[in-house]
């Protein structure tokens, strides 16, 4: 192995940690938004929670358990939905949007930085209605609140049509760089 080949492979190697630390980053900003909203509409948390899978490590602070897990996938914050579902509309939409406006406002503070793109990725990709994602969510909120109830049929057809649309989302933005 000649030094030049090293040190490239050295280059490579730093950029994916430096990829892998900046992605659990914005995804712990995204989480703090959340969490932030959630308090701020008392809406009580137990878990903000790094990963899935069973804990590895994690601390107590201000009654909130911050936990590492196994599985280095994603991210959560553990709400309580029974109280989030009984506050107001907009209440709900800014628990909802919290982590996504956390990353919009990161992103464009780093803008131009691997960190400041990472986050605005992240926020573009959890408006989109995908199931259990933000913008799904903010979806359901928002569809309860003009049917003035719930609706299992008109659900599911909002999950479908909205996994649908990502997907043609995901592939027109996939042509502009391909």
């Amino acid at each position: 192995m000649t030094l030049e080949t090293g040190a490239r492979g050295f280059l490579v190697m730093s950029l994916i940690i430096s990829l892998i630390a900046f992605a659990a980053l914005a995804m712990m900003v995204h989480e703090l938004g959340h969490l932030l909203a959630a308090r701020s509409c008392n809406v009580p948390a137990s878990e903000l929670g790094l990963g899935m899978g069973p804990r590895v490590a994690g601390f107590s602070l201000a009654g909130i358990r911050f936990n590492l897990r196994a599985i280095p996938v994603g991210s959560f914050v553990m709400l309580d939905g029974t109280v989030l579902k009984e506050k107001s509309m907009r209440a709900q939409l800014l628990v909802h949007l919290g982590g996504i406006i956390f990353n919009i406002v990161a992103g464009l503070f780093t803008y131009g930085t691997t960190f400041g793109w990472l986050n605005l990725l992240l926020a573009a990709g959890n408006i989109l209605p995908l199931y259990q994602h933000d913008g799904w969510k903010c979806g359901v909120v928002i569809m309860r609140a003009f049917l003035r109830r719930k609706s299992e049929p008109a659900e599911r057809v909002f999950t479908f049509s909205g996994g649908f649309v990502s997907l043609l989302v995901a592939w027109v933005v996939a042509r502009m760089f391909i």
